[in-house]
């Protein structure tokens, strides 16, 4: 591939980047970074960002995506309902991970959330990249509701999503939303590692 071409794609990108995706993208990074944390502020920084990228996913005819995003504000709004109400005798929701039974939910979440938005997209959308748009969206949907629950293994799903978000979003002409699904790789995968030790602590407790 041309370092040429790539380089100039990226400043292009830049020059057309807009004050509202550069929102999104801030608000964005601070709600993965309160993530890892296991700060409550996860949800209302995440709501911001998500909220303005519905519009910017129509605009660009990432309809998947768009949707997942509307799908990432109402569950922010249920995982900071549980969050904020621990089960009784604890001060907070404990980070666990999957049961086995769990596991096999994920997937079969995955696929049948996969296959109904690729016959979406396909048959009833001018969506130019409905295999992209659906796996990113499906692997997205199956994380955050993971992260809702304080799973360890929503951060695998974030990881498998920004790691394909960034060629995606790139061949849209979105750099700044690119880096930042490239930026989120690394911090999802600080965040996998924190929970693998919060989770350990707990199984100790």
């Amino acid at each position: 591939m041309d370092i040429q071409w790539i380089w100039q794609g990226i400043l292009d990108g830049l020059a057309e980047m807009t004050l509202l995706e550069a929102i999104a993208v801030f608000f964005g990074i601070a709600s993965v970074f309160y993530s890892i944390k296991k700060n409550i502020l996860v949800f209302p920084t995440g709501m911001i960002s998500t909220i303005i990228y519905v519009y910017i996913c129509l605009k660009y005819k990432l309809y998947a995506d768009m949707g997942i995003n509307a799908y990432y504000f109402a569950m922010s709004i249920y995982g900071w309902y549980l969050w904020s109400r621990p089960s009784e005798g604890k001060e907070e929701l404990p980070v666990t991970w999957l049961s086995p039974k769990g596991i096999m939910q994920s997937i079969g979440l995955f696929l049948l959330s996969y296959g109904v938005l690729y016959i979406v997209l396909s048959n009833f959308t001018d969506s130019d990249v409905p295999y992209w748009d659906s796996f990113t969206t499906s692997s997205a949907f199956v994380g955050m509701w993971l992260m809702a629950k304080k799973k360890v293994e929503n951060w695998i799903a974030w990881i498998i999503t920004d790691i394909v978000s960034v060629p995606l979003y790139f061949y849209k002409g979105l750099m700044l939303t690119s880096f930042q699904f490239l930026f989120f790789t690394v911090l999802a995968t600080i965040g996998l590692i924190e929970w693998m030790k919060t989770a350990k602590k707990v199984q100790h407790a």
